[in-house]
């Protein structure tokens, strides 16, 4: 079975190369090749027949059942076989009727096999046509089988098409979808930063405002309390946004910092080794994304990675401080989850926003290395 269909692939592949007008032309001339070659009744009744049945070949795109019918009468008088061969197979090709196509082949096979009552002399050299009815019912229908298989073949080949466009489309929605819930996610813990900020900023301005003597003083230290206030009312109607749109009542609970390495850590589930320290000058966005990248990486260490143990390195310098979770190669088969890879797209967005790198790939020792760096000092 796979021979035909390897046979019917290549068959396809060819036609479609081929120029419909030129396999045209080369079918017709193959169709007269072989009348020339079995012309035994060279009267004018079977040469017009057979000059129809080649000429018709051209249009049997267009009408295939028509010129199925126009190449039928000369097998009655000649022992052609390309001519309604193409034609049944043309039509196979084109046509989904079941029934249609069964009496196609029959009609074919008793065209080949009955004495054509047109030639007397000739209905003696056919004897036993009942018996050699089997063979023109077989050759009849080789053509069809193979057409109907060229059409499921096409079918099939437009069948995956779709698929496999419908699963693009669906990765697509679904990194859209995970993207936009870690932008929101990044949304409301900016939120947290600035609202934090800009509250400490309402309060100075309000303290200024009842320490000051002078009225411009009093004035400019209003004008910003009041732009303070104003931002945050902002602030808390975007997030307020993001809720609507599909989120959770838990979205402005405290977002985890540092502070929480260690619980996440020991709650793992998994041999961790956490080492070195950062300072507690780390800003809040810092300490979350160097947080969110440990819980990703730990997350992917169970899924990938059953059975190994995993290493944590905070590190910090003059310019950078950073992360690196290392794990070991599996100790045992892992179960074949689904992954798209955009917790990791997600850590880079985080990283590129605080102006930092982040890189993801297999380590020397065969396990598989996460680390974010980020600057020091964040503007």
């Amino acid at each position: 079975m796979t021979g035909v269909a390897g046979t019917t692939g290549r068959w396809q592949t060819l036609r479609e190369r081929i120029p419909a007008p030129l396999a045209d032309a080369g079918l017709v001339a193959l169709a007269a090749l072989d009348v020339w070659l079995n012309l035994w009744n060279e009267t004018s009744q079977g040469l017009a027949l057979a000059a129809v049945a080649c000429a018709a070949l051209v249009f049997r795109r267009r009408f295939p059942l028509t010129v199925l019918l126009l190449t039928l009468p000369v097998t009655l008088l000649e022992d052609v076989v390309v001519a309604p061969l193409a034609a049944l197979f043309t039509l196979a090709v084109r046509s989904r009727d079941r029934r249609l196509l069964a009496f196609c082949v029959t009609l074919a096979a008793i065209a080949t096999a009955v004495p054509s009552p047109l030639d007397v002399a000739g209905a003696y050299d056919r004897p036993w046509t009942l018996v050699y009815f089997g063979y023109p019912l077989a050759t009849a229908a080789a053509p069809v089988l193979l057409g109907q298989l060229v059409q499921a073949r096409r079918d099939l080949s437009r069948r995956l098409v779709e698929i496999e466009e419908a699963k693009d489309h669906e990765r697509e929605l679904h990194a859209q979808a995970v993207l936009a819930r870690e932008r929101a996610q990044l949304s409301r813990e900016m939120h947290d930063v600035v609202s934090h900020q800009v509250s400490l900023i309402a309060i100075q301005a309000g303290a200024l405002q009842v320490a000051a003597k002078d009225t411009g003083t009093v004035e400019a230290a209003r004008t910003i309390r009041s732009l303070s206030v104003g931002t945050l009312d902002e602030l808390r109607t975007m997030v307020s946004l993001l809720r609507a749109s599909g989120g959770d009542a838990t979205e402005l609970t405290p977002q985890p910092t540092l502070a929480d390495l260690h619980r996440l850590v020991e709650t793992s589930g998994i041999p961790v080794e956490l080492t070195g320290e950062l300072p507690a000058t780390v800003g809040t966005p810092a300490q979350r994304a160097l947080y969110r990248t440990v819980q990703e990486a730990l997350t992917n260490v169970r899924k990938h990675a059953p059975g190994a143990a995993a290493r944590v390195e905070l590190s910090h310098d003059t310019d950078e401080i950073g992360v690196t979770v290392t794990n070991a190669p599996p100790t045992r088969p892992s179960l074949p989850l689904p992954s798209a890879r955009q917790g990791l797209v997600g850590l880079k967005e985080r990283a590129d926003m605080l102006h930092g790198t982040f890189e993801a790939g297999p380590a020397a020792d065969g396990g598989y290395r996460v680390r974010m760096r980020l600057p020091a000092r964040q503007n």
